[in-house]
């Protein structure tokens, strides 16, 4: 069961986190982005890098992944799609998108868009945090621990 992450903006404590999680628990863990990130040398941490354009890496990991793989994307329609195809999804704040929430997650998403096109709403989300980076670890253990004990 690998984990699938949308590494375009996937924060660096993100990526870290995933790193040492990938090498402790042998989980093989694929990077997918469209410029280059730097990742530590490890048999079960991998890294493609595609060209740039619209939705490439989020086609990418839908390409790859499987039923019952984690991917990590803080893009909603991707997460969508992934849980369609079987995926288990969380943001990089450990914030799990479901079948029960994701299209509600959908529906914010898009009337937010909407509002910001209409000049409404001009800033974004909080700053990334320590107490995200904590949430992330959390859910990522909890998810290893179900999932690699099977």
């Amino acid at each position: 069961m690998p984990i699938w992450v949308d590494a375009d903006a996937c924060p660096v404590p993100i990526r870290e986190i995933l790193c040492r999680a990938a090498t402790r628990w042998h989980v093989q863990t694929t990077f997918i982005a469209n410029h280059v990130i730097t990742l530590p040398p490890s048999p079960y941490i991998s890294r493609r890098q595609v060209p740039q354009g619209f939705d490439v890496a989020d086609n990418e990991i839908m390409d790859q992944m499987t039923q019952g793989d984690l991917v990590i994307t803080q893009d909603i329609p991707l997460a969508a799609e992934a849980i369609e195809k079987g995926a288990d999804v969380f943001n990089p704040r450990g914030q799990a998108f479901t079948r029960e929430n994701i299209r509600q997650r959908l529906a914010m998403r898009n009337f937010m868009e909407e509002m910001r096109n209409a000049g409404q709403v001009t800033g974004g989300p909080a700053p990334f945090g320590q107490a995200d980076r904590k949430e992330f670890a959390d859910k990522l253990d909890r998810w290893l621990q179900q999932n690699t004990l099977k």
